[in-house]
C-alpha cells in the first residue's frame, strides 16, 4: 500500500473515531447550546464553519424553510464525507439547500462581506489565529443584523487535571514546563476576554455558560479515552518536554491521579461557552489598548500568525494542524451531564516516535515498571 493510501485510511479512521467516540461526549454538548432557541430566518442564508461530521448542521437543516440555503465547510474532506452520508440518509429533507465545501477558515473565510443571516461554528475556533480575529471575520461575512453563534471551552476546563499537573511540576522543580503549562491554561478564554472580543467584532449579545463533567475509571482510561487522546493530550505532552523527561512527568501524573482518587472515578470539569451576538454597524465600544496595540504581523503565544484581515490574499486556505472539532448528534443528548468515557485503543494508528506529542506513554504500557531513577529522585 502506498504512503498516500495509508494516509487516506488514517484520516478516514480518525473521522470515524471522532464521529463515534469523541463527538457524542464533547461536541454534542456544545452543539446543544448553539441550537437552543435558534431560528433560521425565512429564505435565510446560513454558514456552518468547521461543520465536522454533521452536527449541528443536520439540526439547523431541519429548521430551514424552502428557499433557505446552508453552506457547510470543514478542512477535513473525510469529516465532510461522513456528514454527506448522514444528509443523504435523510431523504427529502437532505435535498434541501445544503452545500458542502472542503475549506479551512484559516487564515480568512473566502466568502464576501455581508452575506449570511446566520453564521455558526461549533468548536472550530481553536483552529483560528485568535478569538478576536475569528469573531471579526465571522461578523464580516454576516449581514447587518445577522446572528453569529460560536461554542468554545472556557477557562476552568480540565481544571482538576491542570491543578494536579501543576502540583507535580512544582514538586519536581520542572520550572520551564510549569511556565508552558500556565501559558497553555491561559489559552482558554475567560468570560471577560470573550466579551471584549465580541465588542471588538461589533457583535451585540451575550455569552451563555454551562458546566458539565467527564468521568473516567482510572488514569489509564483518562489518557486513552479518544476525547483526551485525540484532544488536549498532545499539548500536555509538549508541555512536559521530550524524551525521558516527558516520560518521567507522566509517571508522576499517573501516580498522583491514582493516589488522590484511590479507586474512585477521576472527574474533570468542562466549562462550555456559547457566543450569541448580532452584527451591528454601530461601534459598541472602543477596542481596549492591549488589543488595539497588537501587531497582527507577528506570532501570538501559540506560534500562530496573527493576521490583519484587510491584507489577506484569499487564495487557497491554509489547512489547520488538527482535526476541526465538529460534532454529531447523540440519541439522547440530555444524558450528557456526566459521561463515563470508554477507553480507546492506543494502537489504532502508527505513531511517529520522533514527535514528543505522539510518543507512547511508558507509564501506561502493559507490564512496564516504574523507572528506578524516579525512586532516587523521590
Amino acid at each position: 500500500m502506498s504512503v498516500q493510501a495509508k494516509r487516506t485510511l488514517k484520516v478516514e479512521k480518525l473521522a470515524r473515531i471522532y464521529d463515534e467516540e469523541i463527538a457524542p461526549v464533547w461536541g454534542t454538548r456544545f452543539g446543544k447550546m448553539l441550537l437552543r432557541n435558534l431560528a433560521v430566518p425565512d429564505r435565510g442564508q446560513v454558514l456552518d464553519i468547521s461543520c465536522g461530521t454533521g452536527y449541528p448542521t443536520i439540526e439547523i437543516l431541519r429548521r430551514m424553510n424552502e428557499g433557505s440555503r446552508l453552506i457547510a465547510i470543514d478542512a477535513s474532506s473525510a469529516m465532510l464525507d461522513v456528514a454527506r452520508r448522514k444528509i443523504a440518509e435523510l431523504g427529502p429533507l437532505g435535498k434541501k439547500g445544503v452545500f458542502f465545501r472542503t475549506e479551512s477558515p484559516v487564515p480568512k473565510l473566502s466568502f464576501a462581506d455581508d452575506v449570511y443571516d446566520l453564521v455558526v461554528c461549533n468548536l472550530g475556533l481553536d483552529e483560528m489565529p485568535s478569538l478576536e480575529v475569528a469573531l471579526r471575520d465571522f461578523a464580516r461575512v454576516a449581514k447587518k443584523g445577522g446572528e453569529v453563534r460560536c461554542t468554545l471551552p472556557l477557562a476552568g476546563t480540565f481544571q482538576e487535571f491542570h491543578d494536579l499537573y501543576r502540583e507535580v511540576l512544582i514538586k519536581h522543580d520542572k520550572h520551564e514546563a510549569l511556565d508552558r503549562l500556565e501559558k497553555h491554561c491561559a489559552h482558554y478564554p475567560t468570560m471577560d476576554h470573550v466579551e471584549r472580543c465580541m465588542r471588538s467584532a461589533n457583535l451585540q449579545g451575550h455569552l451563555e455558560i454551562e458546566e458539565f463533567s467527564l468521568l473516567f475509571k482510572s488514569s489509564r482510561e483518562f489518557f486513552f479515552a479518544p476525547v483526551i487522546e485525540y484532544g488536549p493530550l498532545a499539548d500536555w505532552k509538549e508541555i512536559a518536554g521530550g524524551g525521558q523527561e516527558m516520560q518521567d512527568v507522566f509517571w508522576y501524573i499517573k501516580e498522583a491521579i491514582d493516589a488522590y482518587f484511590d479507586g474512585r472515578p477521576f472527574q474533570v470539569t468542562v466549562k462550555a461557552g456559547c457566543i450569541i451576538g448580532k452584527k451591528t454597524d454601530q461601534i459598541i465600544v472602543a477596542v481596549p489598548a492591549p488589543l488595539a496595540e497588537i501587531d497582527l504581523d507577528e506570532l501570538d503565544e501559540t506560534g500562530r500568525p496573527n493576521i490583519d484581515m484587510d491584507d489577506i490574499d484569499t487564495g487557497l486556505p491554509i489547512p489547520p494542524n488538527r482535526i476541526a472539532a465538529g460534532s454529531v448528534q447523540m440519541a439522547d443528548p440530555d444524558d450528557l451531564e456526566v459521561e463515563e468515557i470508554a477507553e480507546g485503543d492506543a494502537n489504532d494508528f502508527d505513531i511517529d516516535i520522533d514527535s514528543p506529542a505522539e510518543q507512547e506513554l511508558d507509564a501506561f504500557i502493559e507490564g512496564r515498571k516504574r523507572p528506578t531513577h524516579l525512586d532516587e529522585s523521590d
